[in-house]
């Protein structure tokens, strides 16, 4: 029964939100703290012998071998003396030795691929963060630029963006039109081979900057700061990831148009095939206007329809699935990520199964959701080669 007092309920205040938020942020150091103990900071996951000859695509007693011979990092014994342990940097000399011929070749340059859908909660920042991360253990070296001011990829990394990133760490220099070059705001990470543009609630005022920069300067293009603002660097890196925010932005519009490629994380669900559909449609006009009024032409090297999220149990998602595949065709890429408890417990940490050294949980779980994320990488890795082909020989 509902008594007389919720009707005389104290107004909610201003100052009240503020202490919320206040809370909250407390909150999430104190749950950062205690995931990322002792240091307050992440570490990244050591590999067996087992895993690194999986990385290199060989087999242990070649791994054996080559430690005997001393000219690759031999790794370590752990504390126990129970078998051998190679770091994330040492893994990454052993891997970019045995995969040279899928490394980025000369001439070519780095390819930008931005992570985006208008939809929150359908594992966008996920993806992102296990493509770099993926992507580095097959040897590439990646630059992450997150450019969502919610900074969720940045959080990830095990950097809180609103007491531990400046400005000068974002791309709001580049908005703000402070620089012509995002090079000073790279930083390096926890996870060897990765770097990261970070982002914080500061971001919020490119809304506003990047229009009145267009109404004041005519000439002035809105759509590609961003775009030249990784030119300078894009000779660095072998592959760019941008995580955007979850609608359409000036930020995202910037994001799309540097990128190289579109990757598009879709649950198998109705409200969120539904919401693909306007992602699509809002970002088509947005784009054909640009080229109408503009005369900006746009390619990409590949787009890919991720099916995520992916609830074996949920008899409707099978359904859904069919829509999926009818709309998107040969964009959908061939691979799922299931919903497992591996992924939740990941994400609770602020890690990804990339971080997991050992799971506690059941192997078979985790060795799923691990094969799926390792399948995806493969397919996004051929699809990079087959762009890097198509900068030398000028197959556009």
């Amino acid at each position: 029964m509902i008594t007389q007092n919720m009707n005389v309920s104290r107004k909610i205040q201003i100052s009240d939100i503020v202490e919320q938020a206040e809370r909250a942020a407390q909150m999430v150091n104190q749950i950062r703290s205690r995931m990322l103990t002792p240091n307050a900071v992440k570490i990244p996951p050591n590999f067996s012998i087992t895993q690194l000859a999986s990385l290199c695509g060989i087999d242990k007693g070649q791994v054996s071998y080559r430690i005997g011979k001393g000219d690759l990092p031999p790794g370590r014994m752990n504390e126990k003396g129970s078998r051998r342990e190679f770091s994330l940097e040492e893994a990454s000399v052993w891997v970019r030795h045995y995969r040279a011929n899928n490394q980025r070749p000369a001439g070519a340059r780095a390819i930008t691929i931005a992570v985006g859908n208008f939809k929150g909660g359908v594992t966008k920042t996920t993806t992102a963060m296990v493509l770099a991360q993926g992507l580095s253990l097959r040897g590439h070296k990646v630059l992450v630029i997150d450019a969502d001011p919610q900074g969720s990829l940045t959080t990830l990394f095990g950097i809180m963006p609103d007491t531990e990133v400046t400005e000068d760490q974002t791309i709001a220099p580049l908005v703000y039109g402070e620089t012509t070059s995002i090079r000073s705001a790279i930083q390096s990470t926890y996870w060897h081979g990765v770097d990261l543009v970070a982002a914080s609630s500061s971001l919020f005022s490119a809304e506003f900057v990047l229009p009145s920069r267009q109404m004041k300067d005519p000439e002035f293009q809105f759509w590609d700061v961003l775009n030249l603002g990784l030119e300078d660097v894009r000779d660095d890196y072998d592959i760019i990831i941008i995580d955007t925010p979850p609608s359409l932005s000036y930020v995202t519009i910037n994001a799309f148009m540097a990128a190289d490629a579109l990757i598009v994380p879709l649950p198998p669900n109705a409200l969120d095939f539904a919401s693909s559909a306007q992602f699509w449609s809002l970002f088509s006009d947005l784009a054909s206007n640009l080229v109408e009024t503009a005369g900006i032409t746009k390619t990409f090297d590949f787009i890919h329809v991720l099916l995520a999220r992916v609830d074996s149990a949920d008899v409707a998602s099978d359904v859904v699935r069919s829509w999926i595949t009818a709309t998107y065709a040969d964009k959908v890429l061939p691979v799922e990520i299931p919903k497992t408890a591996v992924t939740s417990s990941s994400s609770a940490e602020f890690g990804t199964v990339y971080d997991i050294s050992r799971y506690d949980g059941s192997m078979k779980t985790y060795s799923r959701a691990r094969d799926a994320y390792d399948r995806v990488n493969d397919l996004i890795e051929v699809s990079v080669r087959n762009a890097w082909t198509s900068q030398i020989t000028g197959d556009f």
